[in-house]
């Protein structure tokens, strides 16, 4: 049931101000996500269609938060009517969705006009890097070294900002990036495939250059909401405006104090100059933070309050005061890695504060070497934020690019990858051969393995092992092009089936010298075949199934950190990965000029963000927050002298205490007594964890 009366009175202001164009500041901690659902419920309360409210926000994790909030929100509707017609159901309900998924439900329906099928694939970063080193291969001088990530980066900040977008990337590479470029995305195209920025980019070119589907968007999305709006870049920012401009009901939520992505294209002044493109704009502005101390807030504060650019707003808590923030030096990182560790211990055992409970933050990952080896030599268990993804592992990228070959065999990055895996006769030489021929035909390698004229330059048995690959292809395509086949509720099986009769599993096996790594890389492949289980609708076909599954699954970049919960563990993870997330006990390790503001900060003009990555870091903790620095870090395998953060300056004296200090005085007798009882009664009932 809906009740605007838990809410703070700005937050009820920003939930009942429905129409027109709205600005939510949300300070970090205040109830965003609270305030976003309660808004959506509320409009739907007053008589809004749901199908006319479009939510919009970044991570797939915040997408589905929010669905599930809104979900419980808003009544259901009756389970007879929703089993009859699907559609009805749907209808009933509001799209919450990433940009990106956005712009892929509108491009399966109109990216014909285009002239694109619309079977269309979605390449993924590995994928990406695939074309960019053919692109290369053929433009950079032998033996010359290029970094393809680099040049991805440029490409992808030139398309969706303009050359001034590539900030400061020295200018060798962003002239072959422009050299690229257009090999890029002629090598996509044939291969009827789509990157991250197409999706909407093509999107903005379809509402350029056809108005009718522009209009049946805007028709169909009449409130549009934005969160994170600070992280918006110039195509996010054109693509929310189109639908926008004419019915101005547009929500967008952010803050300006945590806009840390200007390295990733992310265009602060999207907020900030919110009034130029809709003067009418309601500023609701929510400052109450339920998440941590005000000595922390108020370090927060003065923190960011020395940032000019930015709109004004002062968080505060009915917390109470809390502790002060310790600040500790070390002589160098690893005794500051062990020096946290043994706090983080000390915590555990005398306060009872599980490890789930602790963060350590820093400013990059190379910052994380000393602090797992600190924390494996303690025996305390851990997570790594960022570390490879499930669907990063060779034999699942195997599995989903045949499955993306049978979608679109024109996909020219997926079938190389799969021709000849297990081995049926297509070597390297062959693929080659045939990749020289397609580039000379312009087509994909798919259409010169069905040319005759190619084909019968091979030898008998080359030819034959070709012919049996198309088979294959085409036959599997047919299967899953049936109505009904394989049932909704078996493509698990059906996946099993292939990976066993294809020789997939076999192929593992023998090629793994380690039987039990080969068991371990198998059960990965059982574990994707179940998540294709359920996919889509009785009266779909397989193929429309998989290519919804394929969708989700590259789409979805942060699926990784929600497979499962990891149980008791200290959490390690970077300024930047932190953000939108919260701990009970905080530890900022790093805290050095050159690492936080980082060293490149001053000639690229990004001093402003390194201070909002401190602010986004400060307001994290919930309870207690330890800063540290160290007298010298190794870089490279060799001491180099280090001095404290310039930042660490800007935290009032009053809201700090000297943690070097109070490690040096005696405890009390009273003290003592008490930790000594702690320890027993905490070493008595708790479990073991050694790992």
């Amino acid at each position: 049931m809906l009740n605007l009366n838990t809410l703070n009175p700005q937050q009820r202001q920003a939930v009942e101000a429905v129409r027109g164009p709205v600005l939510i500041l949300a300070g970090a901690g205040t109830g965003k996500t609270r305030v976003i659902t309660f808004r959506i419920a509320h409009m739907i309360a007053a008589g809004i269609p749901p199908a006319q409210i479009l939510g919009v926000t970044f991570t797939n994790k915040a997408a589905r938060e929010m669905r599930e909030r809104v979900n419980q929100l808003i009544p259901r509707p009756r389970r007879s009517a929703a089993r009859r017609d699907p559609a009805a159901e749907a209808a009933t309900r509001p799209t919450i969705c990433t940009f990106h998924s956005l712009c892929v439900r509108i491009l399966r329906e109109h990216i014909e006009k285009l002239g694109y099928k619309r079977q269309f694939v979605i390449y993924d970063e590995s994928e990406q890097l695939g074309v960019v080193r053919k692109v290369l291969s053929h433009l950079s001088a032998k033996g010359e070294k290029i970094e393809p990530g680099a040049v991805l980066s440029v490409l992808s900040r030139f398309r969706n900002a303009g050359r001034a977008g590539a900030g400061y990337i020295d200018p060798e590479t962003r002239v072959l990036a422009s050299l690229v470029l257009p090999r890029y995305e002629s090598a996509l195209r044939a291969c009827n495939a789509v990157d991250f920025d197409d999706l909407i980019l093509l999107t903005l070119r379809l509402f350029r250059e056809h108005p009718d589907a522009l209009a049946a968007c805007r028709a169909k999305y009449g409130y549009v909401m934005v969160d994170e709006y600070q992280d918006t870049n110039g195509s996010q920012f054109e693509l929310v405006h189109s639908l926008t401009r004419e019915h101005r009901n547009l929500c967008v939520v952010g803050d300006d104090d945590q806009s840390v992505y200007g390295w990733r294209g992310a265009d602060l002044s999207n907020l900030l100059d919110m009034e130029r493109h809709f003067p009418e704009v309601k500023v609701v502005k929510l400052e109450q933070n339920y998440r941590s101390t005000n000595t922390i807030l108020e370090a927060a504060n003065a923190v960011i309050r020395l940032n000019l650019q930015r709109r004004g707003k002062q968080l505060w808590s009915d917390k109470g005061r809390g502790t002060r923030i310790v600040l500790r030096t070390f002589p160098n990182d690893e005794e500051e890695a062990r020096g946290t560790v043994e706090r983080i211990e000390h915590d555990r055992v005398t306060r009872r504060v599980p490890w789930s409970q602790q963060a350590i933050l820093f400013r990059t990952n190379a910052q994380s070497r000393p602090l797992e080896a600190a924390l494996r030599q303690a025996g305390v268990r851990y997570q790594l934020i960022g570390g490879q993804s499930f669907f990063d592992r060779r034999e699942v990228r195997d599995f989903l690019a045949y499955l993306k070959t049978f979608l679109n065999p024109h996909d020219d990055t997926s079938l190389l990858r799969i021709a000849n895996v297990p081995a049926r006769g297509l070597s390297d030489v062959t693929m080659e051969r045939l990749v020289a021929a397609s580039q000379e035909r312009k087509c994909s390698v798919f259409s010169v393995m069905r040319n005759p004229a190619v084909t019968t330059t091979f030898v008998a048995r080359t030819r034959e092992s070709i012919e049996a690959f198309l088979a294959f292809i085409e036959g599997t395509k047919a299967v899953l092009l049936a109505p009904g086949a394989p049932a909704a509720g078996a493509m698990q099986d059906w996946a099993l089936r292939f990976l066993e009769t294809t020789g997939y599993f076999n192929d593992v096996r023998r090629n793994e010298k380690n039987a039990e790594v080969a068991e371990t890389r198998i059960r990965s492949l059982k574990e994707i075949a179940v998540t294709l289980e359920g996919r889509g609708e009785a009266d779909q076909t397989g193929f429309d199934r998989l290519q919804t599954f394929l969708e989700e699954v590259t789409l979805d970049s942060d699926r990784e950190s929600e497979q499962e919960d990891p149980g008791d563990v200290v959490t390690l993870i970077t300024m930047h990965s932190c953000k939108g997330l919260e701990f009970p006990h905080v530890a900022i390790v790093g805290l050095e000029d050159g690492l936080l503001p980082h060293s490149r900060s001053r000639e690229e003009g990004t001093l402003d963000e390194e201070r909002r990555l401190f602010y986004v870091a400060l307001t994290r903790a919930m309870q207690t927050l330890v800063i540290s620095h160290c007298a010298t870090r190794k870089k490279y395998g060799k001491p180099i002298t280090c001095t404290p953060s310039p930042f660490l300056k800007d935290l009032p004296p009053e809201l700090v205490e000297d943690g070097d200090e109070t490690a040096r005085q005696p405890v009390t007798v009273g003290t003592g007594k008490s930790l000594f009882d702690a320890m027993r009664a905490a070493l008595q009932s708790e479990p073991d964890h050694a790992p």
